[in-house]
């Protein structure tokens, strides 16, 4: 069974290409409204559903905010396969320090993983307010996912790591 997002009710929340903007707790500058820190977040809810929705091939949305953790799935995958062989959390930061840096793209872009998961931009505003969401969640993500990829000594955890070999929704990405 996939797990789903507990954010079903986006009403008064803004959106971007069909995707809510959920609050992030982030002190990462981007357009993500400030959730408190001691509740659950979409990258929360992401890093702990994780291992087990990365198993799937099909993945029934319910509401707008599973299209986001999708995304993240795909994104989680992503990093680990980008720090899989860093051997401390030093060379697992710096392999993935690119990936912030790197273009985001947004639907109707080629590189796009999802073509369909959300909506077009129906402006070069949404598509901007959209890449810069996409951008703070995902730099978020990775500076959470280190966290858990690594022991607090540093070493890599394999109970983690393992999951790098996986393909999500069978989706190579590299």
């Amino acid at each position: 069974m996939v797990y789903h997002s507990s954010f079903v009710n986006d009403e008064g929340i803004t959106k971007a290409c069909g995707c809510p903007l959920l609050p992030l707790k982030s002190h990462i500058k981007g357009p993500a409204p400030s959730s408190e820190q001691d509740k659950t977040d979409i990258v929360d809810e992401a890093i702990t559903f994780f291992r087990a929705n990365v198993f799937f091939k099909n993945f029934d949305i319910k509401s707008s905010a599973d299209k986001l953790l999708i995304y993240l799935t795909l994104y989680i995958n992503v990093v680990l396969k980008r720090i899989d062989g860093c051997r401390t959390l030093a060379e697992g930061t710096k392999g993935i320090i690119n990936l912030g840096l790197e273009n985001v793209p947004v639907p109707g872009e080629s590189s796009f993983p999802f073509p369909g998961l959300f909506a077009l931009p129906q402006s070069p505003q949404e598509a901007e307010l959209f890449r810069n969401y996409l951008r703070q969640i995902r730099e978020e993500t990775s500076g959470r996912l280190l966290g858990v990829a690594y022991r607090a000594n540093g070493t890599p955890n394999k109970w983690w790591l393992a999951f790098a070999k996986r393909k999500f929704m069978n989706i190579i990405h590299h």
